[in-house]
């Protein structure tokens, strides 16, 4: 009988090895453990002492501190794909070529997909800026919805997910509700995602801020650049700036770069929320 159940545990194991080394993504698999066990020598490398060898100076020692830990996300960035499906996505993140990933994929269908390590950097952010931050690929998590920009709906079932995602972010890495932004918000010049995007029922849950139900009619000496910049954008840009708020406040005449009295009353709204 023990023979049997020997052979039986044996067959089992060998199964769950030969479904994981012959799976459909077994070759980027792959590629990822050699990347991450490199990243992993760096640790290994100086494991207690730091990196003054490396600098020329004669008098250098090594004093270790007890306050450390390891760096953090602080934000979260919400793309959408412009692709036309999950796998599709997928593929692009496997093509050295492209050289773009994220950590998360959200499908139509409410499928998560993680692809890189939260506490590893993604290639998702590109060249932008928030408030003081000039390199968000370093500070944040990149979360990608599946969905072509134009004409694609947010499903209930893809926000429903995204929404669980999120709450597991924020819970477990204490981001900031304000930390969560679209990636035409860091780079305004460049990108217009997620467009048509349901950000007040992510504001609803925590996630960002929206505008009050009540507007108030902003001071006479409102200055919307200034309000602007302390919200976040990077206002060097100042037409780029105002569309990408447009695009994630206002969803409507997003290609001008005028802001008409509701619109000054929404972002007289927000900005309140960052005083």
């Amino acid at each position: 009988m023990k023979i049997v159940k020997l052979s039986i545990n044996l067959f089992v194991a060998t199964a769950l090895l030969a479904s994981c080394a012959g799976g459909k993504y077994a070759k980027t698999e792959k590629v990822y453990k050699k990347q991450a066990k490199e990243f992993s020598k760096l640790y290994k490398q100086s494991p207690v002492t730091g990196q003054l060898e490396k600098v020329n100076v004669k008098d250098q020692q090594w004093i270790a501190s007890i306050n450390f830990g390891i760096r953090k996300p602080n934000f979260v960035v919400i793309h959408h794909t412009a692709q036309d499906s999950l796998a599709q996505t997928i593929r692009t993140f496997h093509s050295a070529k492209a050289g773009v990933s994220s950590h998360y994929v959200v499908g139509r269908d409410g499928k998560v997909v993680q692809m890189v390590n939260d506490l590893y950097r993604a290639h998702h952010a590109g060249l932008g800026k928030w408030g003081n931050d000039t390199d968000l690929n370093s500070s944040s998590i990149g979360i990608e919805l599946d969905n072509n920009g134009t004409t694609d709906p947010w499903t209930d079932a893809q926000i429903n997910a995204l929404v669980q995602l999120l709450t597991y972010l924020k819970n477990t890495y204490k981001i900031p509700q304000a930390n969560f932004i679209g990636h035409m918000d860091l780079a305004p010049t460049r990108k217009n995602d997620p467009s048509r995007f349901p950000w007040k029922k992510l504001a609803d849950q925590g996630f960002g801020f929206w505008y009050d139900d009540y507007l108030e009619t902003p001071p006479a000496d409102f200055n919307p650049k200034m309000a602007l910049r302390i919200i976040g954008y990077d206002v060097n840009n100042l037409d780029a700036a105002i569309k990408a708020f447009k695009i994630h406040y206002i969803q409507q005449d997003v290609n001008t770069a005028f802001l008409g009295e509701n619109d000054l009353k929404v972002l007289y709204s927000i900005y309140k929320k960052f005083l």
